[in-house]
Parts: C-alpha cells; structure tokens; sequence
C-alpha cells in the first residue's frame, strides 16, 4: 500500500502542496490592508497633487511588497501552524502601526513620534521577518533558501536603507528618494526571480490569494463612496451617483472575475517548476500591482465624485483619478492573459485609449453625469470582453 509523503514538521512548519487552500489567518492579515489602503486614499486626497498621487504610489508599492511576500510565504508553508503564525501575527501588528503613519509619511505634525521612520521600521520588521521564517519554510531546498539569502542582501537591506536615508532626509526630497527605493527594490526581484529558486507550491492557494487582495482593493472603492458622502444629506443625486459609483465596482469585479481568474489559475497550474515560479512572479505579483493601483485611484475618483455630488463639475483630481484609475486597472488586466498566451482584440486596446482620454471629460462633467460615463464605459468593456 502506497503512503503519503511525510511533511516533516520543523519548528510547527508544514510545507504547503499542490490544492492547499487560503486560510482564515490569511484572511484575518488582509483587514490591516484594508485599512492601510483607505490610508493611502486619504494621503492623496489631502495632500497636494499630483505630487499627492505619487506618494501614494510610493506607500502603496511597500505596502504590495509586505503583502506580496507573505502571500509566497504562505504558499511555501501553512500560515495558521507554528512559527509561520507567529511570523503573519508579527507582521500583522508592525503593518498595523505602519498604517498610522501613512498620513504623516512625508508631512509629519509637530510633537509627535517621527512617522517616517516609524514607518521604515515597520517595514523593515515586516520583511525581515518574512525572510527569516522562509530560511525555516524552506527545509531541505538548497537552491530555495539561497534564493532567501541572496533577495535580503540584493533587495531587502538596500531598499531599506534607500528608506532609512529617505526618512532622514525630509521632504522636499523624501518623495524622490523613497520612489527610487521602491523601483529598485522591482527590479532587484524581477531580476532574481528570473534567475529562478523560488516555489509555487499550490497553484490554487496563490491564485485565490491574489483574487483575494483584489476583493480587498475593491472593497476600498465601497468604502470611498460612503466617505465621500459622509456628512452630506440624502438626496437623489447622493442615491443616483451611489448606485452608479457601485456599477463602476461590480464592472470591474466582472472585469477580472467573470474571465480572468479561472483562466489565470489554470495557466498557473499547468507549469510547474521555475516555469510556474517566473509566471507567477510575472502574472500575480508584478501584473496584480498595477491592477490594485488602478482600482485604488479608481476609489479615489469615486470618493472625489461623491463628495462633490452636488458641484457643476467633477473637478481634474476627480476626473483624472477615475478615468487613469479604470485604464490602469483595464490594462493591466489584459496583460495578464496576454502574459499567459491569450489575446485581446484590437478594438479593445483602442477603447482603454478612449477611457483614459474621457477624463478630460470627466473633469467638466457634473459628479453624476461623470460617474454615468464611467459606468457607461466599463459596462461597454464587460459586454464585449471575451476573452
């Protein structure tokens, strides 16, 4: 009679394997995401853009790399048992306190504990941790834990310092600072993860992790019309721009939910070894990014539109944000079957042209009519998308 491998328990570690699933831990560390991305719409919101915008890209690329490593984390081993628990409660509580300080990230209030630096410690804990876990997680794979080891001395160490001198600094210069951090810390682990030695252990658990973070994102865009609102009282145009904000919402849930998901989870399943690694670094952590960003500055837009309902025109932030906000996250949803070996029409690439050309529009518009040709607009893509 045949047995099953053993998994050889290291530490409270259990190896992950093909059909494992995401777990409530997993889930319970998103809510700080949650959080941390209502964060960074209230830093583009009450900053001054569009410089605003770029510091929220800034924070919402560390926040993707803290949250991207613990979703390869836990597809290498089971986040609910041993060491790997801890690691996620860790992790968890430095995001938490790291979420506070998005805010005074780059304009600190006097006579309080410095925020940007409170914040590069945060994240350092966060990634450090992550790396020292997965050295465990690893076991008895030599190419996988050099792998570890090479990504805290070619990626995590120099970003974080980059950061540190960042923090140290100040604005004017912080911005630019920590924007260089971020794209060479893209880089440096796009380069290593061509050089191969990472593990998709279960093409399952790390496709439903990431269709996961999406809900997250567009749970944001939910919570942007509520604060967008709040205050102001109910009337028919607040009802009016709610439902079509929502519109906007589901479209993009269809966009990526009704095609994309189950076509992206079964490329990754049929590869295996460093074919799936590259393809999931390639699909879900590098492609999944600009997909979050765009729903994030979609949220953006909706909230501008809903607290400005009443307004002759929706305004260039409001405008720019929901019009940049759907072609970045219509775009990049497209790659991602591109990158997996389907095709989009061409008339489909011409009409993202169009969408990000209506913000022009979109900022001469009353908030409801904006909103009314940005529900237009992605209900045009969901009904002839088929790919």
């Amino acid at each position: 009679m045949s047995t099953l491998p053993s998994r050889r328990p290291r530490l409270g570690v259990t190896s992950g394997s093909e059909g494992d699933r995401v777990t409530t831990l997993e889930l319970f560390f998103d809510l700080v995401f949650v959080f941390a991305f209502t964060q960074v719409t209230w830093l583009m919101v009450h900053g001054d853009p569009p410089r605003s915008l770029l510091q929220g890209f800034v924070v919402l690329s560390l926040l993707w790399w803290a949250w991207s490593s613990y979703a390869w984390l836990a597809n290498q081993a089971r986040a609910n048992r041993g060491l790997l628990r801890a690691a996620f409660v860790v992790a968890m509580i430095a995001m938490f306190v790291a979420s506070l300080t998005i805010p005074e990230a780059f304009h600190e209030v006097p006579g309080g504990i410095p925020a940007a630096a409170t914040l590069v410690f945060c994240y350092a804990v966060v990634r450090c941790a992550h790396l020292a876990v997965y050295l465990t997680a690893a076991g008895g794979d030599k190419a996988l834990r050099g792998r570890v080891v090479r990504t805290a001395a070619t990626s995590v160490a120099p970003t974080v310092a980059i950061l540190a001198v960042g923090a140290a600094i100040g604005e004017p210069w912080q911005t630019w600072i920590w924007l260089g951090a971020v794209g060479y810390d893209f880089a440096a682990i796009y380069l290593g993860a061509r050089a191969g030695g990472w593990v998709v252990q279960s093409a399952a658990h790390f496709a439903e992790r990431h269709g996961l973070v999406v809900i997250l994102a567009l749970g944001e865009s939910i919570v942007a019309v509520g604060v967008g609102v709040s205050g102001t009282p109910l009337s028919w145009s607040v009802i009016t721009g709610g439902v079509l904000a929502i519109t906007i919402a589901v479209g993009l849930w269809w966009q990526y939910f009704h095609h994309r998901f189950e076509q992206l989870e079964h490329a990754l399943e049929s590869r295996q070894g460093d074919d799936r690694a590259r393809l999931a670094s390639e699909v879900f952590t590098y492609l999944h990014f600009p997909l979050i960003a765009g729903i994030i500055l979609t949220a953006l837009g909706l909230e501008q539109a809903m607290a400005h309902i009443s307004d002759d025109h929706l305004g260039p932030l409001g405008g720019w944000a929901l019009a940049g906000g759907l072609t970045c996250a219509l775009l990049a949803s497209a790659l991602t079957i591109v990158r997996t070996g389907g095709t989009i029409p061409r008339l489909w690439w011409a009409s993202t042209a169009v969408v990000l050309a209506s913000g022009a529009l979109l900022t001469l518009l009353p908030p409801v009519w904006a909103l009314a040709l940005a529900a237009f607009l992605v209900a045009l893509f969901c009904a002839s998308d088929k790919s």
